[in-house]
């Protein structure tokens, strides 16, 4: 199984950008990366647009949104296994990091990522807003409302 992602770039183009070997990339992972709206890669951000499949291949098509958002508390987390950053939601400006979570594989991460309400560690339970796979800086992020 592979994962390959293309960008929308008008009424039925689209442009291969992204492409993952099945030995580079487990099923846990391409499996959690399906469920998250946003991908960030490269300083752009990106929305999920449509999750497809073709024999082998798991396809993300995405939309780009323009340069990534960068908040005051981030931390790049590679090499330091797999994390979980949970962020308050805000329409506008910074987005604070209420809790940082370190689960031991993608199908840990797949638990927190299926989930309406999460309950998180030291915080309680909020409700999930949306949730990005930023890969500049190794990490998944869920946005939570109050």
């Amino acid at each position: 199984m592979e994962l390959v992602y293309f960008i929308e770039k008008g009424f039925q183009q689209f442009e291969e950008v992204y492409h993952y070997p099945s030995e580079t990339i487990s099923k846990d992972e391409i499996y959690a990366r399906q469920l998250c709206e946003y991908f960030i890669k490269d300083g752009k951000q990106y929305h999920l647009v449509s999750n497809e499949m073709d024999e082998e291949a798991e396809i993300l098509v995405l939309k780009e949104e323009g340069s990534s958002t960068a908040f005051h508390d981030e931390i790049i987390y590679e090499g330091k296994g797999i994390h979980i950053e949970f962020r308050q939601y805000k329409r506008i400006g910074d987005m604070p990091l209420l809790y940082t979570l370190h689960v031991g594989t993608h199908w840990d991460a797949i638990r927190f990522l299926l989930k309406d309400y999460v309950d998180i560690p030291t915080v309680g339970q909020r409700e999930r807003d949306s949730t990005e796979i930023d890969e500049d800086r190794n990490v998944y992020v869920i946005y939570v409302k109050e």
